[in-house]
């Protein structure tokens, strides 16, 4: 179940974390890829919008995603010359717009993801579950003063960086980014990513 983060440690980790966040960021708690985490996105408002106006119905198979990027955005494309023209029959509503013999796909991702923040007890737990955001988004784990010493903290980093995960740390006077995360690029659009996105997006309703 997604829920606002609690409003002090969000305004703490979007101050840390600024420089890897758009200042139109906002901030959810949720239970997602078999962890907790605090994810900042940004809504496409305009995908949003469009999506409300025609009912669209929700993007949540990987297959239906899989056909829509076989399509070009916003291009027409005749009908009788797709492969797999039963597939496009079939998406669901909203995601294309049809014409007398022609197809356009209108469906785009409806938000990016900036960050993913996952807390953990322990460096290994954390950076296997900040690990697991990495065909999606940038990655941080957030410790606090008790879980990663002064004395450990040079080795965590040295571990994290080799992952390209961020580390935060949660200190007396506040929490401040102790590495910055690897920036985020994909080699490829994929519908796994896609559908990432479509999760999060059906779970903020």
């Amino acid at each position: 179940m997604a829920s606002v983060a609690n409003p002090a440690t969000w305004r703490s980790v979007r101050e840390a974390a600024l420089s890897q966040a758009s200042v139109k960021s906002e901030g959810v708690a949720l239970s997602i890829l078999g962890t907790r985490a605090l994810v900042l996105y940004r809504i496409d408002e305009a995908e949003h919008r469009r999506r409300e106006a025609v009912g669209a119905e929700q993007l949540d198979s990987i297959p239906v995603l899989e056909c829509l990027l076989g399509l070009p955005i916003g291009l027409p494309v005749p009908v009788d010359s797709l492969p797999g023209q039963a597939a496009v029959r079939d998406l669901p509503r909203g995601a294309v717009e049809w014409g007398e013999y022609l197809v356009t796909r209108r469906a785009v991702r409806p938000l990016a993801v900036d960050l993913a923040v996952v807390r953990a007890t322990d460096r290994r737990t954390g950076l296997e579950r900040a690990g697991r955001f990495a065909p999606f988004c940038r990655r941080a784990v957030l410790f606090d003063h008790l879980t990663c010493s002064r004395a450990g903290l040079e080795e965590t980093l040295v571990e994290a960086a080799f992952y390209g995960i961020g580390v935060l740390v949660h200190e007396p006077d506040g929490i401040r980014m102790a590495l910055e995360p690897e920036a985020y690029r994909p080699q490829r659009h994929t519908a796994a990513a896609w559908h990432f996105i479509e999760e999060l997006y059906g779970r903020l309703g």
